[in-house]
């Protein structure tokens, strides 16, 4: 089965492709498309994977469920496109970047000039039913997105994984913490950013363990 992935990542996840999941995952993917109104479009399904290849990822952040309203999502967890609001866990996000390197807030969400420096901006599930958060869920995309923790994991060294909230942590439970940096602190959403998530500083601290490995930091 053909799929459109980028060419590193295409090489290293080959064997998910020729498993029965992610024929049926193909299968109700598919379906879903043409019967419903689907995020993101399905071009950028593998946006995270095109603009972070494999060989430069240097930073994971992983989040959810792709956002389920109009114009959101275009397949980078937390990211939005440009000129569309900015989600309040976004806003969040923005606010602990300002505290802790002084960073003004953009006025877009677009996260693609993260992206492009190597940080893999991933969600657990990669398509949504609008307006319907969650309904993709257990249909095989998280059984994909393990494998991809589980390859770079395996496969590289000295990996930041910023792990925001209790079900992106139990998804990168057995991550080496001897061989990657791992950040865990509340979600940034407005119902559990007071828990942790603000004053966490997980930017300069995965700029920190970059320059301590010998790796260029990420201009957040």
């Amino acid at each position: 089965m053909e799929v459109k992935i980028e060419q590193s990542w295409k090489e290293k996840l080959a064997s998910e492709f020729d498993k029965p999941y992610f024929a049926n995952l193909t299968d109700f993917v598919r379906q879903e498309y043409t019967s419903k109104r689907i995020y993101p479009k399905g071009s950028q399904i593998f946006n995270a994977f095109e603009k972070t290849p494999f060989d430069q990822v240097k930073v994971v952040i992983l989040g959810q469920d792709p956002y389920h309203e109009p114009g959101q999502a275009h397949g980078l967890c937390f990211s939005v496109n440009d000129g569309i609001p900015l989600p309040p866990s976004l806003q969040n996000i923005y606010k602990e970047l300002q505290d802790d390197l002084s960073i003004q807030p953009q006025r877009s969400g677009n996260l693609e000039r993260w992206a492009e420096q190597g940080v893999l901006l991933l969600n657990a599930t990669l398509t949504v039913q609008a307006h319907y958060a969650g309904s993709h869920q257990n249909k095989g995309w998280e059984e994909f997105t393990d494998a991809v923790i589980h390859k770079i994991a395996e496969e590289k060294e000295h990996i930041v994984f910023i792990l925001w909230g209790s079900y992106a942590q139990r998804k990168g439970a057995f991550i080496d913490p001897s061989r990657h940096l791992i950040l865990k602190s509340a979600h940034p959403s407005p119902l559990s950013v007071y828990r942790g998530f603000f004053g966490s500083k997980p930017f300069s601290k995965a700029n920190q363990y970059l320059e301590q490995t010998g790796q260029t930091k990420i201009n957040w």
